[in-house]
């Protein structure tokens, strides 16, 4: 069984950037490495959420985000989601936008996913952020999901191969 990974919004907006900062492109180009390569790897989710995000997206970029998303599985929001959402939340852990990063935490725990892949890197994937996750997922016998970027999850011996 491969591993889950819930791909939030950033990941298919840095698969698109056109900004040409040194950090930009370099996102970018991690984002493309794993879409293109690793991403066989692992059963890829998303969310009705990540959708609505990329749609606020300006053209052409709006269009060219969520062609990218079109084939993966939505998992579902539910009653259960958007209430860990709020604990998120309420415990300071996320941001307070229901709709934001509280929200793509609560769907990866809920449906079990092994990674939240994500560029976001202030509210989700840092150290900081990982044992808050830990503790209160741990608190609430909820999944605890790796908050990962593209860049930690390309394979180590695969440098320089594509």
């Amino acid at each position: 069984m491969k591993p889950k990974v819930y791909i939030e919004t950033s990941i298919p907006s840095f698969y698109h950037e056109t900004r040409t900062s040194p950090e930009a492109v370099a996102r970018r180009n991690w984002t493309r490495d794993w879409w293109n390569f690793e991403r066989k790897n692992y059963d890829v989710v998303s969310s009705i959420a990540v959708i609505d995000e990329l749609r606020s997206a300006p053209s052409p970029k709006r269009e060219q985000c969520l062609s990218l998303v079109r084939d993966v599985p939505i998992i579902s929001i539910t009653e259960e989601v958007v209430e860990i959402a709020e604990i998120y939340i309420s415990q300071k852990v996320m941001p307070n936008n229901p709709t934001g990063d509280a929200l793509h935490l609560a769907l990866a725990s809920w449906h079990k996913c092994d990674y939240l892949l994500t560029w976001n890197c202030k509210h989700i994937a840092n150290a900081n952020k990982a044992g808050q996750v830990k503790r209160i997922n741990t608190k609430l016998d909820l999944h605890i999901p790796q908050l990962y970027t593209p860049l930690q999850l390309i394979g180590e011996d695969n440098d320089n191969e594509h």
